[in-house]
């Protein structure tokens, strides 16, 4: 019983050994060290020698197949081939984009990213939201239209299947449960008939954007991307200022300017505008599916005070935008 060797559910890597399989793989000198970013949804290492560095994604097992990750890649391509500002996958020695590591929990693929200069920053003024939404307008001008083979955004993956994995962990006769249920049965896929639709990021926000200089903004970290209504990144990056921003007037004149970066590349119906707060909102319960999904039950993102936050937080994103239509129509 002592030599039972026990299976794992997910590894971390040598950064050592993970350095010197992408060192001969991509043909980079001995100068290069690789180390250890952080470990989540997927891990990430740096691998850098004096100014030069790359990323290094490591996918988690069973999280995205062969074929998704071929799709973002392409659609990194395409981003970068108009000259759009984003992280790029880079070839390796043999022209191939896509390594694959056969680690103790089963296949791991990998794949080596351009570094995104700069640095995030949480609390970002007023000229840069507007570049940001410049650039993100920029995506949707490319992807406009566009179809990849990965996921679409849609009332049954944004809420009724996340719905389905809460229930997994949470009794539906929780507030915050029976919240989401009916935030879901309002939701109709129909609002959004007139709306633009395209390839989305869906994670559009400080934390995967390097800005440098205010207005030198790089994107990263496609992993969610997917086909859908253009409104969704453009209410997630909304909602999430509003909970960085606690000052609701700085968060109304940034939000501003960043809706007016976008609308200085290209144009916003009203009804656009009128459906950033469910669509933000949905974004939201998505990512608590996701939780769901890829976290150990153990895991602080499970446990009813973390649902009860989560949801408190998509309640009053909902309700600030109810009393500003309330007000609007009062005056």
């Amino acid at each position: 019983m002592k030599n039972y060797r026990f299976p794992v559910t997910r590894s971390t890597l040598s950064a050592k050994e993970l350095g010197a399989f992408i060192k001969d793989q991509y043909q980079l000198n001995e100068n290069f060290t690789c180390e250890l970013f952080r470990t989540g949804m997927n891990h990430t290492y740096f691998i850098s020698s004096g100014e030069t560095k790359h990323v290094i994604r490591v996918y988690s097992h069973n999280w995205r197949s062969e074929d998704e990750i071929t799709e973002e890649i392409k659609l990194l391509n395409l981003l970068k081939g108009n000259e759009i500002t984003v992280s790029f996958p880079i070839q390796d020695k043999n022209g191939e984009f896509i390594q694959e590591i056969n680690a103790p929990e089963g296949t791991r693929y990998v794949v080596l990213f351009s570094f995104a200069q700069g640095g995030k920053i949480r609390f970002i003024d007023k000229e840069t939201c507007f570049y940001i939404g410049s650039l993100m307008a920029k995506i949707h001008n490319v992807t406009l239209n566009k179809a990849i083979d990965r996921i679409s955004y849609n009332k049954q993956s944004l809420i009724a299947l996340p719905y389905e994995h809460l229930k997994q962990y949470f009794p539906g006769k929780l507030t915050e449960m029976e919240f989401i249920k009916e935030f879901g049965e309002s939701f109709r896929d129909s609002d959004f008939d007139d709306i633009h639709r395209g390839v989305v990021h869906m994670d559009i926000w400080y934390d995967n954007m390097a800005i440098a200089n205010e207005k030198e903004i790089t994107i990263f970290d496609f992993d969610f991307c997917g086909n859908g209504w253009q409104v969704l990144d453009i209410a997630y990056f909304c909602k999430q200022l509003f909970f960085i921003e606690s000052d609701k007037k700085q968060y109304e004149a940034k939000i501003q300017s960043f809706l007016n970066g976008y609308r200085n590349v290209r144009a916003l119906s009203d009804n656009e505008l009128r459906l950033i707060p469910k669509a933000g909102a949905s974004v939201f319960i998505f990512y608590l599916g996701v939780q769901a999904r890829r976290f150990d039950w153990s895991n602080i993102f499970l446990t009813e005070n973390y649902l009860k936050m989560f949801v408190g937080r998509i309640k009053s994103w909902l309700d600030y935008y109810k009393e500003k239509e309330i007000t609007v129509v009062n005056n």
